[in-house]
């Protein structure tokens, strides 16, 4: 890899692990939904004009639908459902249970009958949801299922997104696809925002919520597709393992939050079990181009990235 490939990566690790702490902060003081519709709003503004001068939006608004499903699975669902867990549970351990998205993924694909298990991807999928339970049954207060259950439901539209990408959106502009997808979730999102919307807006909040729209959407798509232009699909997706150290390390010194027993045990177990969940078996050729799924990308994930042709 080249120098500007590592700086490139670096960065994305770091940018796709930092908004967990940001949303934990936002919705400190603003509500959920009001979070996600600024977020959007402001990072789908922020590509409109790229995506309007290259040309990349029209090609994707003639096929609405399965833009429509992709959206609501991968964009209002999910980022939702985190900002409403993170009101009780932290940063963190929100991070490494979305960890577990790839070994959902892989079920999913294999019963699709678009791959297949072999040994090691039987024994990713033991150890990786024996650390999500490890950290689930050690930090987890079960007194509140609910917030368990939302991180559980961005799982599995984090791992249905791609499935929608690769079926009917690949051969779309990536660009086009993200930005139309963040405003039609802003769209989604404003009569309930318009409720709940803040009277006072604190500063820590209103940062958080700006920095999640700029540096967590907008420019983390910018550096994602240099990214993959520069290293390649297959090697831009294994910045999907470094995020959820990112989050705890924000989450440990900014938020003060605690390094407990089930996050020591269970982040080794988690990373182990999606990196040989996910891996293709050795002399294996997939049935059918089988995309693979990005925990912790707390964006839209964009056509192209789930691409393994080599």
């Amino acid at each position: 890899m080249t120098r500007r490939g590592w700086v490139l990566f670096l960065a994305m690790g770091a940018i796709w692990g930092v908004p967990y702490a940001m949303i934990r902060i936002a919705v400190e003081d603003f509500d959920p939904f009001v979070v996600a519709f600024a977020r959007t709003l402001i990072g789908g503004l922020i590509l409109l004009p790229i995506a309007l001068y290259t040309k990349a939006l029209m090609p994707v608004l003639r096929r609405w639908k399965p833009l429509l499903a992709y959206t609501l699975v991968e964009i209002t669902g999910p980022w939702f459902l985190i900002g409403y867990a993170e009101t009780t549970l932290n940063s963190s351990t929100v991070g490494l249970l979305i960890a577990a998205v790839p070994l959902i993924a892989v079920v999913m694909v294999a019963t699709m009958g678009h791959e297949t298990f072999d040994r090691r991807r039987v024994l990713g999928l033991i150890v990786g949801f024996g650390g999500v339970a490890t950290l689930v049954g050690l930090d987890v207060d079960l007194s509140n299922p609910a917030a368990i259950g939302a991180i559980g439901l961005t799982a599995i539209g984090y791992a249905l997104g791609p499935i929608i990408i690769t079926r009917s959106l690949a051969d779309l502009p990536p660009m086009g696809v993200v930005t139309a997808s963040l405003i039609l979730a802003a769209i989604i999102y404003a009569p309930m925002a318009a409720l709940r919307w803040p009277d006072h807006y604190p500063a820590d909040a209103s940062w958080s919520v700006l920095g999640l729209a700029v540096l967590c959407t907008s420019l983390a798509f910018l550096v994602f597709f240099a990214l993959i232009s520069e290293v390649g699909p297959s090697r831009a997706t294994v910045i999907t393992y470094i995020n959820p150290a990112v989050a705890i390390l924000l989450g440990v010194t900014a938020l003060n939050e605690p390094l407990t027993a089930g996050m020591a045990i269970g982040f080794p177990l988690v990373i182990l079990g999606s990196i040989l969940g996910t891996a293709r078996s050795r002399g294996a050729e997939p049935k059918t181009e089988a995309p693979v799924a990005v925990p912790c990308a707390d964006v839209p994930v964009p056509p192209g990235a789930y691409d393994e042709r080599r």
